[in-house]
């Protein structure tokens, strides 16, 4: 299994073919997402093997961006059965990385731990202080692309029933951002009800 090969294979198609109204679903992002999975893996114990597996899930999972915006998941995991084999991926290991790509999918459905992991990795910042700015990375994003477009209060009521729904999967998730979750949903609640 070749993850260096890989991993330059991706970030290099996506630095240069993305196109730039990418604000949020950016190289930036792919690369937060893959510190958070690296980041879980080890604080639940992963072995490297399945940790590599689930690098990999990270770096590809918005790879669809490349053809689609709409189920980019589906076409991630096209990318991925195209591409891995030739970075010596076996058929069983590519198997476990489309599931875990496919279970980022909203709403989230996560069954093993891997695919726990990238989920909560996918989302790491709505716990963080750099929530906001992401956020309006995405509803620019989505704007730009008429893809959802929102005013500012209609956003807010999206994040709100959002956020609220949403569940942090593993231990070390909900340790590290739970709180801090739940502390920028009630900004989100108090700047709503101030407008």
């Amino acid at each position: 299994m070749d993850y260096p090969g890989a991993k330059k294979y991706i970030l290099n198609r996506l630095e240069n073919e993305l196109g730039l109204n990418y604000f949020y679903h950016s190289v930036k992002h792919t690369l937060d997402v893959l510190h958070a999975t690296t980041r879980l893996a080890r604080t639940e114990g992963i072995d490297k093997h399945n940790q590599k597996l689930a690098e990999t899930a990270a770096l590809f999972h918005d790879a669809g961006m490349l053809n689609t915006y709409i189920k980019h998941e589906e076409e991630s995991i096209k990318i991925t059965s195209e591409v891995l084999p030739q970075f010596d991926y076996s058929e069983k290991d590519i198997r476990i990385i489309n599931k875990m790509i496919l279970t980022t999918k909203i709403p989230q459905n996560a069954e093993t731990l891997l695919e726990e992991i990238l989920c909560d990795a996918d989302l790491d910042y709505l716990g963080r202080d750099d929530f906001f700015v992401i956020a309006q990375k995405l509803r620019y994003e989505w704007n730009i692309m008429k893809i959802h477009p929102t005013s500012l209060k209609q956003w807010f009521e999206l994040q709100i029933d959002f956020m609220g729904n949403h569940k942090f999967y593993t231990p070390s998730a909900i340790q590290l951002r739970h709180d801090k979750k739940q502390d920028n949903l009630n900004q989100i609640k108090e700047l709503l009800n101030h407008k």
